[in-house]
């Protein structure tokens, strides 16, 4: 059986119901919604995920959801003084914008102990971070979040990392570019979106983003362009894939987290990379046409 551990935060999700100040609520989180995209699509794997929540009701419910969708909800640690971070999704044509409370989220605190890192991730055929994942976290931690992947890539883990660049998250942008590098050091599959490493990293082109990660080490990198051509560079196969036109965007949310599951999952399965890349498109064209991070009906 494959196990991926997935580390990093998930948060009480406001999704817009369509009707006016009326919200839906759930849980999502970058890292999360890709596992929970990776339940439905390999339901034949473990899939763990790696964070903290508190011990309030709220965080009962939320390791109760992810054990619904078969998550692994082990390594979920409890914080007694802390709880969930809580976001809020603006949308105009389709295309979100977020509001976050998430000061004192319990997940903040998944890296303090490298012991307990260590644990949940041996074992491990595949490790997932994200930008995101470093963000909330101190330097400190972040250097022994990475201490222990590599650890696990030593024993043999596949690492593969969303840059999920979220530069509010992030004190100096100096140190968000630097970290973001580091991971990818360590990183065997790398899966950035290009008007994010455009924006913060100056890439020209998708092209120029490919390039960038191999030379850092990746042996496979995915770069996500929207609606736009996805351009890839798996173990030396290189080429671009043109996604199907969604006819009616609702809401992207997530879309990008659907997208990193498609690929994992079909790659990890022996597809070929364009036809890893190809599964990928299908599901993020889904996700983008319902509300909301999590989308039923994907598998």
């Amino acid at each position: 059986m494959t196990r991926i551990v997935s580390i990093g935060e998930c948060m009480v999700e406001m999704a817009p119901t369509g009707q006016e100040a009326t919200f839906e609520r759930s849980f999502a989180g970058d890292t999360f919604n890709t596992a929970w995209y990776l339940a439905q699509l390999a339901p034949g794997w473990q899939v763990d995920y790696l964070s903290a929540v508190g011990q309030d009701s709220i965080s009962d419910e939320f390791v109760a959801f992810a054990a619904e969708a078969g998550i692994g909800t082990k390594h979920i640690a409890r914080e007694p003084k802390l709880g969930m971070g809580l976001y809020q999704i603006e949308l105009t044509d389709g295309e979100r914008t977020f509001h976050y409370w998430r000061d004192t989220s319990a997940a903040r605190k998944l890296a303090r102990d490298e012991e307990v890192l260590a644990e949940a991730l041996r074992g491990a055929d595949i490790v997932f971070f994200s930008g995101i994942t470093l963000a909330i976290l101190t330097e400190e931690e972040r250097e022994v979040l990475f201490d222990t992947i590599s650890e696990a890539q030593a024993d043999g883990a596949i690492v593969a990392f969303d840059p999920n660049i979220r530069p509010n998250l992030w004190d100096d942008p100096e140190d968000m570019r630097a970290a973001i590098m580091e991971a990818a050091l360590s990183s065997e599959i790398i899966l950035p979106s290009f008007d994010e490493e455009a924006a913060h990293f100056g890439d020209a082109d998708p092209k120029a983003t490919v390039k960038r990660y191999l030379s850092a080490g990746a042996t496979s990198v995915v770069v996500k362009n929207g609606a736009g051509v996805v351009q890839y560079s798996c173990g030396g196969e290189a080429g671009s894939h043109t996604p199907e036109a969604v006819a009616e965007v609702t809401d992207t949310t997530a879309a990008g987290d659907g997208f990193n599951a498609g690929f994992l999952a079909s790659l990890i399965a022996g597809n070929s990379p364009a036809e890893a890349v190809a599964a990928a498109c299908k599901v993020s064209g889904k996700v983008i046409q319902s509300r909301g991070a999590l989308v039923g009906g994907i598998g």
